[in-house]
């Protein structure tokens, strides 16, 4: 075991399947260092371009806010499918499921800061008011304003995932999410169109035809998170009790892979710091930014979620250009808890969820403001080094390797 999983407390995982991929995590994570020139890892995160990353944001946030039951999620749903299918992306599917207000599971706006029960953390520190922006009058571009002026309407939703399948145990799956519905009359740049845009770059990168893996990853866009994480709780009640049960029998296809962890992506490019005395923010960057790796400590699952988030903070050490990371265990209000029982499940995102986040560490979450426009090649490339995070451990869990020149892109 490395020096960096040597600090995880793996007891209390439950489960022979938690405990396996524990010891898969132990075994396929080396120490926290930088990466030999020949690791093809490193030559798959390589592979990540701030560019390419700005435009596919830049991409969603045509789409206005892409808030779920409107015509615009519905057109934002069908551009992320044609993108995975050009990146030959295998298995592209969608999820369907039925939605109405009277539904919500799981409400996905700001925690209470002192002893919440989703075990969102405890509050230290400046706060600032946090809230969803209503009103279309604070929307100053009017084309976005009429983009975003369609209310959503009850009744069936749609999600789009796909997957690259594993050559020598497609029967086991590791899930990258992230949402792709937005709220607050503004293009949800950030939330979360920095997440989905991540999946999408991962997707892309893994569905190269010289990349082999030999377990099978599922990248997942969720719908419906600003309602109460229904898309991705729709999908665990539906696709759960598939597992790994092959289809046809004999045929060593499996419509879904045992699940070995999940890995969600919300908000990436935003940590400029605690709030002033004021309530203000700095408009920059802070230098000391960093990668919030976040398991929850309360869930079931919580002692192969903390060894996995490791897994991600030495994947960080070893390929990220510029932002560490740091891990938390108050992970909270986000997609991975539909999963968080069952599997081990961890966040990743620009600023804890419940301390910072949910008390105004960004400005800019649920409001007009979170447009392309609003931010710098420095939050762009925090959410690329989140990007190159998640590549780094996803590409050693699931034993990535090269099949063709190193050099091709």
């Amino acid at each position: 075991m490395s020096s960096v999983l040597s600090r995880v407390l793996i007891g209390g995982v439950s489960g022979a399947l938690a405990l396996s991929a524990a010891a898969r995590l132990a075994a396929a994570e080396p120490a926290a260092s930088a990466a030999p020139a020949d690791d093809p890892v490193a030559q798959l995160a390589a592979r990540l371009d701030l560019e390419r990353y700005k435009a596919t944001i830049k991409g969603l946030t045509r789409f206005g806010d892409r808030r779920q039951g409107t015509r615009r999620n519905r057109d934002a749903i069908d551009w992320i499918e044609a993108q995975l299918r050009a990146y030959g992306c295998a298995d592209v599917a969608r999820l369907r499921y039925t939605y109405s207000p009277e539904q919500k599971r799981n409400p996905s706006g700001p925690p209470v800061a002192r002893g919440a029960p989703q075990g969102g953390g405890r509050f230290r520190g400046e706060r600032a008011p946090t809230g969803v922006n209503n009103d279309p009058g604070r929307q100053g571009d009017a084309a976005l304003r009429a983009l975003d002026a369609e209310p959503s309407t009850p009744g069936e939703r749609e999600e789009v995932y796909c997957t690259k399948v594993g050559s020598t145990h497609p029967d086991e799956m590791y899930i990258v999410g992230a949402h792709m519905d937005g709220i607050g009359w503004g293009e949800a740049a950030n939330d979360d169109g920095s997440g989905t845009a991540l999946v999408m770059e991962l997707a892309r990168i893994f569905s190269s035809p010289d990349v082999k893996t030999e377990r099978s990853i599922r990248f997942a866009l969720w719908n419906n998170e600003e309602t109460g994480l229904n898309g991705a709780y729709a999908y665990v009640d539906q696709r759960s009790p598939l597992q790994g049960i092959e289809s046809p029998p004999g045929s060593g296809r499996y419509p879904e892979p045992r699940w070995l962890g999940m890995v969600q992506h919300d908000m990436m490019m935003f940590d400029h710091g605690m709030p002033r005395a004021d309530g203000t923010l700095s408009p920059a960057q802070r230098p000391e930014a960093d990668v919030n790796i976040e398991f929850q400590a309360q869930a079931k699952q919580a002692g192969g979620a903390q060894q996995l988030a490791w897994a991600l903070y030495a994947a960080n050490e070893a390929y990220a250009t510029d932002y560490p990371a740091s891990v938390g265990p108050h992970m909270t209000n986000t997609d991975s808890t539909p999963f968080m029982d069952l599997i081990p499940a961890i966040s990743v995102r620009e600023n804890e969820r419940g301390t910072q986040i949910g008390n105004g560490w960004d400005p800019n979450w649920h409001q007009p403001t979170d447009v392309y426009e609003t931010y710098s090649d420095a939050d762009f490339r925090l959410g690329l080094n989140a990007a190159q995070t998640t590549l780094g451990a996803i590409g050693r869990l699931t034993g990535a390797s090269l099949t063709g020149p190193a050099a091709r892109r």
